[in-house]
């Protein structure tokens, strides 16, 4: 048996043998004619079925549901939108991140604290009762915890930006789950209608066949058909549970968590323009916009070095015994660190400025990887879309007129089963097409918006744009 998928191209194979997608029918009608316009009746409202395409922004925006109120609507019949936000709440990797940063936020206050005073007792001869003690205080030279506080600032910017990053990861994730599962969820609704179809046909093989008016070999391209859409119905079975853990995994639920069905989301064109979504992604990517902050945060560090070419001071309280009398003196202390070794600062100083070179040389390769990125996004989705158009306003329609043609004919007498069945094959195999096309399109969308870090089905203006106006 041959696989029911498209060629290279979107341009599906003429094997009658291969699954599709079609949408589930109604009730089969007494006459052959009739009975087509039922079957047939996937080329019209397959196209409402198969276009959940595009989503909103995979961004970890606050939901005003509740958890309780989104677990409701995940068991019983789930919009994109409920599956992102409940995706920015739950998953683990997003609370994770979210720890991270809030354990950034924290150290800075360790960063520009004081160190711990220090408090030394020392006892001569117990007998005596002698005793000496000391309390220091070492206190940086002015600037230097302001500017390690500058570091620790820059750290907490990375982590929130590391925040985002996972979150938009994750709603990535889901988006990509959601159109293969609801591609899945469509296949199997068209392979019940089309097993209905394809009964039919063997039936009337098997009753041309005794009439002499098809051969074996149609009995047996008939059977063979259906036997592979059993085959298929069983593989969408199996695939349409692999690809509901994958999408609860991204949901940090359980693997068999209960999953209504998915809402439609419709077509949504792309409201930018290459040239526009370059200059979107070279700001709002992630992974740029971290690279960012980190050569703020390798500056910050080289100013931090030139503060460990400058002394630190030490100052305190000494009560130092006299004599034996009980008097004694309390006393001040002053003291200073001695950077005396050049090549030792010079090294710290060096090496901060090499890791600043480091951060601007990777945020230049995010910017080329984000370029390519962005291309192949962009022709994939512009390649679907135009599939997408193909099959669901040319070539679709146009099977479902040859098919309904093929089987007035042979009805007739004036045409052969074989045209027949081959017909209804191509028509199955181009529902198959649009699907996959659809499917395309809202994974490729998805990813485009995820290097832009925007919706780019609506058009936002930027704070440029507005002060121009």
């Amino acid at each position: 048996m041959t696989s029911r998928r498209p060629l290279p191209g979107g341009i599906p194979s003429r094997n009658p043998c291969r699954s599709g997608l079609a949408r589930e029918s109604g009730p089969r009608p007494g006459g052959s004619l009739g009975w087509f316009a039922a079957r047939a009746a996937p080329a019209a409202v397959i196209l409402g079925l198969l276009l959940a395409l595009s989503a909103p922004l995979a961004s970890a925006q606050a939901s005003p549901l509740s958890n309780d109120e989104l677990e409701a609507r995940l068991a019983s019949g789930p919009a994109l939108a409920d599956l992102v936000a409940y995706a920015a709440r739950a998953n683990p990797m997003v609370r994770s991140a979210r720890h991270e940063w809030r354990a950034a936020v924290e150290r800075r206050r360790v960063a520009t604290g004081l160190p711990d005073p220090e408090l030394m007792v020392e006892q001569g001869n117990p007998m005596e009762e002698m005793w000496m003690g000391r309390l220091t205080q070492m206190v940086p030279f002015p600037g230097k915890l302001s500017r390690a506080g500058d570091v620790a600032e820059a750290d907490a910017r990375v982590a929130r930006l590391g925040t985002d990053r996972a979150a938009r990861e994750v709603a990535l994730e889901v988006r990509e789950a959601f159109h293969e599962l609801s591609y899945v969820r469509s296949a199997r609704a068209v392979i019940a209608g089309n097993r209905e179809l394809l009964e039919h046909l063997r039936t009337v093989a098997e009753t041309a066949f005794v009439r002499d008016r098809a051969t074996l070999v149609d009995v047996t391209r008939a059977q063979s058909q259906l036997a592979q859409l059993r085959y298929d119905a069983l593989l969408m079975e199996e695939l349409q549970e692999t690809l509901t853990a994958r999408l609860n995994a991204a949901l940090g639920r359980p693997p068999g968590a209960p999953l209504g069905p998915l809402a439609q989301e419709p077509l949504r064109p792309l409201a930018y323009s290459l040239e526009e979504v370059h200059a979107l992604a070279r700001e709002g990517r992630d992974e740029v916009r971290i690279a960012e902050a980190r050569i703020a945060r390798a500056e910050a560090e080289e100013r931090l070095m030139g503060y460990e070419r400058l002394p630190d001071f030490t100052v305190g309280l000494l009560r130092d015994p006299l004599d034996r009398g009980g008097r004694d003196s309390v006393g001040l202390i002053a003291g200073m660190t001695l950077p005396l070794w050049p090549g030792k600062n010079a090294g710290r100083v060096a090496e901060a400025r090499a890791m600043a070179e480091s951060a601007r040389a990777m945020r230049d390769g995010q910017l080329y990887e984000t370029n390519t990125r962005v291309r192949e996004a962009y022709f994939r989705l512009r390649n679907a879309e135009r599939l997408v158009a193909l099959y669901r306003d040319e070539l679709l329609p146009q099977a479902a007129n040859a098919l309904a043609v093929a089987e007035t004919w042979y009805r007739q007498g004036q045409g052969s089963f074989s045209d027949f069945a081959e017909t209804q094959a191509v028509h199955y195999n181009f529902q198959l097409a649009l699907a996959r096309a659809s499917s395309d399109y809202g994974t490729a969308l998805a990813r485009l918006e995820r290097l832009a870090g925007r919706d780019l089905t609506a058009r936002q203006e930027t704070a440029g744009e507005e002060a121009s106006r």
